[in-house]
C-alpha cells in the first residue's frame, strides 16, 4: 500500500517581468552594504527586472530601515522591499538592541502592509564576518534577498487569486509618480 500522499504545492517563480522593488539601504556600514545592494540588483536582472522597475531609498542607518520599509509597502507600488543592513557587534549593549528593533520593525511593517519585506540585515560579531556575507567566502546575502524578494512577490500574488483588487491600486499609484 502506498502511504504517499500528493499534495498541492504553491510557489513562487524568479519571474521578476512586471514587478516592482523598493530597496531600503542604510549608509552606515556602507563599505558593507553596497556590496549587498549590488547582489541584490544583480539578482533582481537576471530575474528579468528592468530598472525602472527598481528603486533605491537611502536611510542613515539600520535602526531606520522598518519605518521606510513601511512607507514603501503602504504606498502600493511594490511588490516587494529588500531592506538592506549591517550591524557590527561593538562593546556596548547597543548592537543588541539595534539589531532587535530593526528586525521586529521590518516584521511588523511586512504584516502591516502585506507586502514582502526582505530581511538583509547583516548582524556580525565582526567586520571580516560581514564580508564573509558580502560577497566573500559565503557568497553574497544580498543576492539571495533578491531571488526571495521575486520569489515571495510572485508567491503572494499567487496566494491572493486572480483579483485585480490589489494590482489596479498599485497601477493607480504608480500612474501619479
Amino acid at each position: 500500500m502506498n502511504d504517499q500522499r500528493t499534495t498541492n504545492e504553491i510557489r513562487g517563480p524568479l519571474d521578476a517581468r512586471g514587478l516592482h522593488f523598493g530597496l531600503v539601504v542604510s549608509r552606515f556600514n556602507s563599505f558593507i552594504t553596497e556590496r549587498l545592494l549590488a547582489g541584490a540588483l544583480d539578482a533582481l536582472t537576471r530575474a528579468g527586472a528592468k530598472e525602472e522597475q527598481i528603486d533605491v531609498v537611502r536611510v542613515p542607518g539600520s535602526f531606520e530601515i522598518p519605518l521606510a520599509a513601511k512607507k514603501l509597502g503602504a504606498s502600493g507600488r511594490y511588490d516587494a522591499v529588500i531592506c538592506i543592513g549591517c550591524i557590527l557587534k561593538g562593546q556596548t549593549d547597543h548592537y543588541s538592541y539595534i539589531a532587535t528593533e530593526t528586525a521586529r520593525g521590518v516584521q511588523l511593517a511586512q504584516v502591516e502592509t502585506g507586502v514582502p519585506m526582505i530581511f538583509c540585515v547583516l548582524t556580525c560579531d565582526t567586520l571580516e564576518q560581514a564580508v564573509d556575507r558580502a560577497g566573500a567566502k559565503s557568497g553574497n546575502r544580498g543576492y539571495e534577498a533578491g531571488l526571495a524578494a521575486v520569489e515571495m512577490a510572485r508567491l503572494v500574488e499567487k496566494l491572493s487569486g486572480p483579483s485585480t483588487a490589489r494590482t489596479a491600486p498599485r497601477a493607480a499609484k504608480r500612474s501619479r509618480r
